[in-house]
């Protein structure tokens, strides 16, 4: 190309890189914009599954407590209180406590 057509695409070139660059940063944005948005969502299942599982904790608390256990053992399975001398624990060398 000879230097008399290269300065008649002088202005073409220089319009055309600004707005490459103006489309590029607007793109940018755009990315900087979504990548947000996927962590807010990111951060709001995290948060739902953290309370979810604090339910669950809770609840499984709430079933194997002592006193519910008993009831069900009582109630459900017609199952007794340990008497004295019912309950014998046995260990690898034998008896581990007499009663």
């Amino acid at each position: 190309m000879n230097s008399a057509a290269f300065e008649r695409l002088k202005p073409f070139i220089s319009v055309m890189l600004a707005i490459v660059t103006l489309l590029a940063v607007c793109f940018f944005k755009m990315e900087i914009r979504r990548t947000g948005y996927s962590v807010l969502r990111l951060a709001r299942e995290e948060r739902r599954t953290h309370d979810w599982q604090r339910q669950q904790t809770i609840r499984l608390a709430k079933i194997t407590r002592p006193e519910r256990v008993q009831a069900v053992a009582q109630n459900r399975l017609t199952l007794k209180r340990a008497e004295s001398g019912q309950i014998i624990q046995m260990t690898e060398q034998g008896i581990a406590l007499k009663q």
